[in-house]
């Protein structure tokens, strides 16, 4: 009959190193999660309305972005539709759960194609611009414009807001997002607000011409 407790064969010297080997596959693979990431917190803009979603500029993005000498984590938390106000209400879950180094934001279109008070606009984006920079975030602004159906006067402070927005806080704006596109009914759908996926390259242009200096 065997004896219950039974020595171990394997020499004293390998317990210490098993040990740094896990230790080091660890911190490899924790690794991973150190990725920098880059959350785009929008509208219908981002979340490639009307065309496929792999053609949208947040995916052209992620292509970009994902290449042998630069790598980010590309979140796109855009939905169609969504104001300044479903913005604010969102926010703080997504920037606990990602946790993100730069944002994005592309918000605004919907408040003023709606008529909301200006007032409201600027509010609702001075609190997100805030919790993101609480949190530790880069924030890039996407400036946002409107017909001018909407009067002389409710027109240039919607335009003006996204500006003087960036300037209280310090962050870098692309003046008009839809720049080179707005206005040419070959890059805009049928619906006349929508971009086509022809004019996706020129919006991730126009984007990355002030994202670069925050990578």
């Amino acid at each position: 009959m065997q004896s219950k407790s039974t020595k171990s064969n394997q020499p004293h010297w390998m317990t210490p190193v098993i040990v740094v080997l896990f230790v080091v596959f660890s911190s490899l693979c924790r690794g991973n999660d150190n990725t920098p990431s880059v959350l785009v917190f929008g509208d219908s803009l981002s979340a490639a309305y009307g065309i496929n979603r792999d053609n949208g500029w947040v995916s052209l993005l992620d292509q970009q972005l994902n290449q042998p000498n630069i790598r980010y984590r590309i979140i796109n938390a855009s939905i169609s539709g969504e104001t300044t106000g479903g913005g604010l209400a969102r926010l703080p879950v997504l920037l606990k759960k990602y946790e993100p180094d730069i944002i994005i934001l592309e918000l605004g279109a919907n408040d003023g194609l709606r008529g909301f008070p200006i007032a409201t606009l600027r509010s609702n984006l001075k609190q997100m611009i805030s919790m993101m920079q609480e949190a530790n975030a880069e924030v890039l602004l996407l400036g946002m414009r409107i017909p001018p159906n909407y009067g002389s006067r409710y027109t240039r402070l919607f335009d003006d807001s996204f500006a003087l927005l960036a300037q209280q806080f310090n962050i870098p704006i692309v003046p008009f997002f839809l720049e080179g596109v707005a206005g040419n009914p070959q890059l805009i759908q049928t619906d006349g607000l929508h971009p086509t996926a022809a004019a996706q390259p020129v919006l991730l242009e126009n984007v990355m011409r002030y994202l670069k200096p925050l990578l």
